[in-house]
């Protein structure tokens, strides 16, 4: 077994830290808060019930507290502070003393390019954005980002440990802003604003037309593929007869909006129907065990069906 150091304990490190263990690695937790880093280990025990191997993946995580110790021997390093650039640049300076040369660090930040925290280091190069879909340990894809001078080496070895342990790494070949799943997410969040604004629809039958339309295709294959099987000899042809369309709907849509808080407040009303506050963590489970179930059969169908 490898020692993986997971830097910051909140949603995203504690599934990490089930990510490594999981996959048979001996992983050592810190941060700041104790209770944070004891956070982690009661999320890793919850999510493993009724798990056979839980008490031998539990073994496998230890808590630290200190940066110094949680580093020392450390073969790689998942830093999840807060999202905040002091925060990093200072973190990453105390690495930069604390981790051995060769030694990969890949942060989990969701928007923040690793030069801006990176740039300072003397060893700059094996630092990389790995940014996980949350939760980690259910979702599997990791986006690889490079800064400027993150070297090819540390690249490969991120890539080919996400893979080792289970994940599906996509690799930028540069910074840019949101990366590529915010900047997806982005361009369908800001139509289905606009769609509940325009009172067009519901925010509920947005989530209908996703959940129980495009959903059911995206889930196994992706954009492009969808198109490619849409059109009788594919996606020459599908463009030829829809681009038009589409060129037209883009015009439409260039059309950035703020999400103003007269209509965030009608998006929050209509939620707070559907799923009460106080049952937003009972929810956040159900929607766990739906993603559990959903890869374990996405990965059987795989086996039976083909990729």
């Amino acid at each position: 077994m490898s020692r993986v150091a997971i830097i910051g304990c909140g949603v995203v490190g504690s599934s990490w830290a089930l990510v490594f263990a999981r996959a048979g690695h001996a992983v050592v937790v810190h941060d700041p808060s104790p209770d944070a880093a004891k956070g982690t280990l009661a999320f890793v025990k919850a999510s493993l019930e009724g798990n056979p191997h839980a008490g031998t993946i539990l073994s496998r995580i230890a808590t630290a507290g200190t940066l110094e110790e949680a580093v020392a021997g450390a073969d790689y390093v998942q830093e999840s502070a807060p999202e905040r650039l002091p925060i990093k640049q200072a973190l990453y300076a105390q690495l930069d003393r604390l981790v051995a040369p060769g030694v990969v660090i890949g942060s989990s930040t969701s928007g923040l390019p690793a030069s801006s925290f990176t740039e300072a280091l003397a060893t700059r190069e094996r630092c990389l954005v790995v940014h996980p879909i949350n939760p980690p340990h259910l979702i599997p894809l990791v986006e690889l980002v490079p800064a400027p001078w993150t070297s090819a080496e540390a690249l490969d070895t991120a890539g080919n440990l996400m893979t080792a342990v289970g994940q599906a790494p996509i690799r930028l070949s540069r910074e840019i802003n949101g990366f590529v799943v915010n900047r997806l997410q982005s361009a369908l969040l800001g139509e289905a604003f606009r769609l509940v604004e325009d009172g067009i629809v519901s925010a509920g039958d947005v989530d209908k037309a996703v959940a129980d339309g495009l959903g059911l295709r995206w889930f196994f294959m992706g954009p492009f593929e969808t198109i490619d099987l849409n059109a009788a000899t594919g996606v020459a042809e599908y463009c030829r007869n829809l681009g038009p369309m589409y060129y037209g709907l883009a015009k439409e849509q260039a059309d950035p909006r703020e999400w103003s808080a007269p209509l965030v407040g009608t998006i929050e009303a209509e939620r707070r129907q559907a799923t009460a506050a106080s049952a937003l963590p009972e929810r956040r489970l159900w929607r766990d065990r739906w993603l559990d179930a959903l890869v374990a059969t996405k990965a059987r169908l795989r086996e039976e069906l083909g990729r």
